[in-house]
C-alpha cells in the first residue's frame, strides 16, 4: 500500500489515477477547491476499495496554505510515499493577449503556485530520502505556439524546475516525474474539436501511473507524443512562424 497525496485531485487526469489507486488499495488524501466534488471523491474511491481516503479544501494559489496542508496529509496519512500535483487552469490564450493582470493569474495558478508547493515537498523528501513527486507538465511546454503561449510558459517552467529538481533529489533516492500528456478529453478541453490525437482520462490515468511506478524521469503521455514534439521542436524557426499552430 502506497500513501499518496494528491493536489488539484478533481482534475479529470487526477481523479482517473486515484481511482486506479484505490483499485490497488493505496491510501489516499485528496487537496482540491470545491468541498462537495471532493466528498463525492471520496466516496467513490472508498467504494472502489481504497483503504483510507482523506481530504481537504484548498486553493493551491494561497501559497500561506501548503506548508500546513502539506503537514496535515503527511500527518494524516502517516507518510507520503507519492505525490502527484495536477491542478492549473487552461488559458484563454486571446484574452492573456490583452491582459497583464490574466496573464500573470495564468502563471501565477500554472507555474508559481506549482513551484512554491514543490519547495517545500522537495525539502520533506529529501530529509527522509525516499519517494515520488510527480507532477503534471504539458507537451505545450516544449516550445511556445502563438495558440497557447502563456499555458506553455508555465509548463515551461514547471518543467525546468522538475528537471532541476531531479538531479538534486537523486541523491536522496527520490524519483522526480514530469508527465507530459498530448491531447486529453477532459472538460477543460471539452471546446476543442477531436481527432485520432485525443485520449480520455482513463487512458492517460494508465500512463501516468505506470509513469509514477516505475520512476520515469519523463513520461509522454501517450508516448507517441515523445516524437511528435521531436519534430516540432526540430522546425526551423523560419518555418515555424508559419504554421498555425
Amino acid at each position: 500500500m502506497k500513501k499518496v497525496l494528491i493536489v488539484g485531485a478533481t482534475s479529470a487526469m487526477a481523479e482517473a489515477t486515484a481511482r486506479r489507486m484505490a483499485q490497488r488499495g493505496d491510501a489516499l488524501f485528496l487537496l482540491g477547491r470545491s468541498a462537495p466534488r471532493l466528498q463525492a471523491m471520496v466516496d467513490d474511491l472508498r467504494a472502489r476499495g481504497a483503504p483510507h481516503v482523506h481530504m481537504a479544501v484548498m486553493d493551491a494559489n494561497d501559497f500561506s496554505a501548503h506548508d500546513g496542508m502539506i503537514a496535515l496529509a503527511d500527518a494524516t496519512l502517516g507518510g507520503i510515499d507519492i505525490v502527484l500535483i495536477s491542478h492549473g487552469t487552461l488559458s484563454d490564450q486571446s484574452a492573456c493577449a490583452q491582459s497583464v493582470d490574466l496573464t500573470l493569474a495564468e502563471l501565477r495558478t500554472n507555474a508559481l503556485s506549482v513551484v512554491a508547493m514543490l519547495t517545500l515537498l522537495a525539502n520533506l523528501f529529501e530529509r527522509r530520502r525516499a519517494g515520488t513527486i510527480a507532477v503534471i507538465s504539458s507537451v505545450a511546454g516544449e516550445r511556445g505556439r502563438q495558440s497557447n503561449y502563456v499555458y506553455g510558459s508555465a509548463k515551461a517552467m514547471v518543467t525546468a524546475f522538475m528537471s532541476g529538481l531531479r538531479q538534486r533529489l537523486a541523491k536522496a533516492g527520490v524519483a522526480v516525474v514530469t508527465i507530459k500528456p498530448g491531447f486529453v478529453d477532459t472538460p477543460m478541453t471539452g471546446a476543442f474539436r477531436k481527432n485520432a490525437l485525443w485520449i480520455g482520462p482513463d487512458a492517460a490515468a494508465g500512463h501516468i501511473l505506470a509513469a509514477i511506478d516505475r520512476g520515469a524521469a519523463v513520461a509522454y503521455v501517450p508516448g507517441f507524443w515523445r516524437y511528435i514534439m521531436l519534430i516540432i521542436r526540430a522546425l526551423p524557426d523560419a518555418v515555424f512562424r508559419r504554421l498555425a499552430l
